[in-house]
């Protein structure tokens, strides 16, 4: 039996601050509606494009945050920050050849730890589908997320629009998003050594080809 995290009207976890599926106001926002929109009256149609399969979104064990510490991992006290999932939003529709197009709309938070500053902190963010664990469709983004100067903690949205499920999958399919690694640290400057007095000496030395 897999471990996951189901992520459906109201989640809570072990970070503060994490995913949680809401089907008001923050979806009608990311996806460019408005509350309290009234339905669209159309004529019949043989397949109702609203009335479709659309699962509640899954984060695998672990895939709902990542830290990064100065230092060894695990001591609160180096926590330099962690990014993690915000509220989540799906939408469902389908087509007519009987395939389901999917959106995905993900919040994400970078908080500071005790020893952490702001700055401008990035994350890679897998959006997918499955069905019977295998992937249907998966995308990467890396996003970054910026915590201004002063504050504790800061938000970033990533909207996936692109993903389709094929008929023959359109019922019992798994909407995935995970959270993947850890903010890539500044590399420091390469410092080139001079070369040795001996060698420096040896090189000066060389007879010159004629």
């Amino acid at each position: 039996m897999r471990r996951a995290l189901i992520i459906f009207g109201g989640l809570v976890l072990a970070v503060p601050g994490t995913a949680r599926a809401e089907p008001g106001s923050f979806f009608k926002n990311m996806f460019g509606g408005r509350e309290g929109d009234a339905p669209a009256v159309t004529a019949p149609r043989a397949q109702d494009p609203d009335d479709v399969y659309c699962p509640p979104v899954f984060v695998p064990d672990g895939g709902a945050a990542v830290q990064a510490f100065a230092g060894a991992a695990g001591d609160n006290r180096r926590l330099r920050h962690q990014i993690v999932l915000g509220r989540l939003s799906r939408e469902c529709k389908a087509r007519p050849d009987g395939s389901v197009a999917v959106r995905v709309g993900v919040e994400l938070r970078a908080l500071l730890g005790p020893a952490g500053a702001s700055g401008r902190f990035e994350v890679p963010v897998s959006i997918g589908v499955k069905y019977n664990e295998q992937p249907v469709m998966m995308r990467s983004h890396r996003v970054a997320v910026a915590v201004p100067a002063g504050a504790a903690q800061g938000e970033a949205t990533v909207i996936e629009n692109d993903l389709t499920v094929p008929a023959d999958k359109a019922m019992g399919y798994d909407i995935e998003v995970t959270l993947a690694g850890a903010s890539a640290r500044p590399k420091p400057a390469v410092r080139r050594r001079k070369p040795a007095p001996a060698a420096a000496a040896e090189q000066g030395e060389a007879p010159v080809a004629q």
